[in-house]
C-alpha cells in the first residue's frame, strides 16, 4: 500500500508543504520553476561561482586555509540566505493564502506585456524614421 506523509512544526508549514505537492502533480510547463526552486538553482549557481573562483587561484594560494575558510563561509551564507529565502516566501504564501503569489504571477505577466508593446513602438517608431 503507497503512504504519503508530510512533516512540519505547525499547520501552517503542512498546509504550504501539500499545497507545493499538489502543485507538482498538476504538471506545470516545462522549464518553468517553482520559487523554491529558482532559489535554489540560484543557490546553487552561487555555490558553484565560489568554487570556481577559489579553484582558479594559483596553487598555493587555493590550498590555502584561508581560502579554504572563506569559500566555506560564503557556503554557509549562501544555505543560510536560501533557506530564509525560502521560509519567508512560505510564510508569505502561509498568511495570504497563496494571493500576493498570485498577484505577482500576474503582473509578472502583465509587465511582460508592457514591455513588450513598448518595445514594438520603439521599432514601430524607428520604421516610420526611416
Amino acid at each position: 500500500m503507497a503512504t504519503l506523509s508530510f512533516e512540519g512544526e505547525t499547520h501552517g508549514e503542512l498546509v504550504v508543504k501539500v499545497r507545493r505537492w499538489l502543485a507538482s502533480l498538476e504538471g506545470r510547463d516545462e522549464g518553468s520553476l517553482t520559487r523554491v526552486e529558482a532559489v535554489e538553482q540560484g543557490a546553487e549557481l552561487t555555490k558553484e561561482a565560489l568554487r570556481v573562483i577559489a579553484s582558479s587561484a594559483p596553487e598555493p594560494i587555493a590550498q590555502s586555509e584561508l581560502v579554504k575558510a572563506l569559500t566555506a563561509m560564503g557556503y554557509k551564507a549562501t544555505d543560510a540566505t536560501k533557506e530564509a529565502i525560502v521560509d519567508g516566501l512560505d510564510s508569505v504564501e502561509e498568511m495570504t493564502g497563496g494571493s500576493v503569489v498570485r498577484m505577482a504571477r500576474e503582473a509578472g505577466k502583465s509587465v511582460a506585456y508592457q514591455m513588450n508593446s513598448t518595445i514594438a513602438r520603439q521599432i514601430l517608431r524607428q520604421l516610420k524614421t526611416r
